[in-house]
């Protein structure tokens, strides 16, 4: 416990910062972009007497791994969230626009879910799926509902890398062939397989990743055929016919690419390959990691607005609402393979985890978060939109739903990653109380991903903080 006369400092800290209310956005029509308060919220976080944010730098320093970075400069303490809404340890609210890496959709500390792993937990924190348990089960059908076709067969991981390596096995074992297909500038995961599908020399590291062709990447701004998905797609004609049997165990793709930088695929580029897949005898796996649990708005996955039906999915992240969480969902036929030998998964369907998960599925049915997702994400690109047209620095606004990309670039022409000044707007936004992510392979697209609770009010805050922050540039 931390001394009195400490509590008290952060106390009084806490009282100055709700008489202040820190961060003011708006646009006054001579003087340009100005500052404004944050939309209302009606709660107040409880004070916190934990350790400093150089207290925890200091032990991250001396005991993590050092390959864990920390965002910003002066690294942001986060002790408590609510909904759309993160505070730091001396109070300070700041608006969630990238939601855990595209994971809180509910919201931060949703009391449904939350009472449904506390509920749980008091009841059975773990035993084992060789015991029978209705949580996995319960949330097992509930899944599938979501699902077009046959795909009805759940097998729980613990996250999106153990998803997608287990389908990438599956399809081999399916299939009886070696070889898959991914796209550049994907990213899957970084285990063995999965870092092999990932096709990104920043995730990668010098190891054996054997079996796996990176196809052109469809993306409509950067790609060398714009956003005719056709011309892509005859690359992977290509590697079938060049660099494989002639046969393939699975083509692998996100929907919308989100480590990469939220790039939708060119329109019809995933029906083609699907037909071309298909005909080399292997299967469609959807990673759905990023894109799934209606956070692209128009649909419940980002796969469906492509017209196609995988023969494999993978989910992660929006699934628990930020409690560790993934699954794999296929037909019976190709589930059947993993009989063929023991394969087992300790935590997979864990009680209190599938126990949030199907608590999940419910918040975003009763709250409509799906159609909010859609509402404002749509409100929210439009506006995006406006400062692309105000900006040269904007090089492109893109994505659907609450899955959207802002790219920066020092010369439209020549499309020149605009690293630095993205660095520059990040830290700014800080200031001004908005928090979001930076992707792409040069480090220069926003990733705005928040919970799918997002509102109006708080679009119009990010967006007029980014324009006080692009009018000082």
């Amino acid at each position: 416990m931390f001394p009195l006369s400490r509590r008290l400092l952060t106390q009084r800290s806490l009282l100055l910062h709700w008489r202040r209310n820190f961060a003011q956005v708006a646009v006054d029509a001579e003087k340009g972009p100005t500052v404004q308060n944050l939309p209302p919220f009606d709660y107040s976080p409880l004070p916190y007497v934990g350790p400093t944010a150089d207290e925890i730098l200091a032990k991250r320093r001396e005991y993590l791994s050092p390959s864990i970075l920390h965002m910003y400069k002066n690294p942001v303490n986060i002790v408590q969230g609510k909904k759309q809404y993160l505070f730091d340890e001396n109070g300070r609210r700041y608006v969630d626009a990238f939601g855990g890496i595209a994971t809180v959709c509910c919201g931060h500390c949703h009391p449904d879910v939350v009472e449904a792993i506390v509920n749980q937990t008091t009841k059975l924190q773990h035993s084992t799926v060789l015991y029978l348990n209705h949580a996995i089960a319960d949330f097992a059908q509930a899944l599938a509902s979501k699902l077009p076709g046959d795909l009805k067969v759940v097998f729980f991981t613990n996250s999106g890398t153990e998803a997608n390596e287990l389908a990438i096995l599956i399809a081999r074992l399916y299939t009886g062939c070696h070889d898959i297909i991914s796209v550049r500038n994907a990213y899957h995961g970084n285990a063995a397989g999965t870092m092999g599908a990932t096709a990104q020399s920043i995730w990668k590291f010098n190891v054996v990743q054997s079996g796996i062709h990176h196809a052109v990447n469809p993306d409509p701004y950067r790609g060398i055929f714009g956003a005719d998905g056709e011309k892509y797609a005859r690359d992977v004609q290509d590697i079938i016919n060049f660099g494989t049997s002639g046969h393939v165990a699975a083509f692998m793709s996100e929907a919308i690419q989100g480590v990469g930088g939220i790039v939708e695929l060119a329109p019809g580029y995933l029906p083609s390959v699907y037909d071309t897949i298909k005909k080399a005898g292997g299967l469609f796996i959807a990673d759905e990691v990023q894109a799934g649990f209606g956070r692209t708005g128009s649909h419940f996955w980002g796969f469906e607005s492509h017209n196609v039906v995988p023969d494999i999915v993978t989910m992660a992240k929006g699934i628990g609402n930020g409690f560790p969480l993934g699954a794999v969902v296929t037909t019976p036929e190709i589930a059947e393979v993993l009989t063929h030998r023991n394969y087992f998964n300790t935590f997979g369907g864990n009680p209190v985890s599938t126990a949030a998960g199907l608590a999940v599925l419910k918040v975003i049915e009763k709250e409509q978060l799906q159609k909010n997702a859609l509402e404002v994400g749509s409100y929210l690109k439009e506006r995006l939109t406006t400062l692309k047209d105000k900006y040269e620095l904007i090089g492109d606004v893109r994505g659907r739903g609450l899955m959207l990309g802002v790219e920066l670039v020092t010369d439209r022409e020549l499309k020149t990653p605009a690293k630095a000044e993205t660095l520059h707007v990040m830290d700014q936004l800080k200031e001004l109380g908005v928090l979001i992510g930076k992707g792409g392979y040069y480090g220069n697209v926003f990733r705005v991903t928040p919970p799918l609770c997002f509102t109006k009010e708080d679009a119009d805050f990010v967006v007029d903080a980014m324009d006080l922050t692009l009018s000082k540039m």
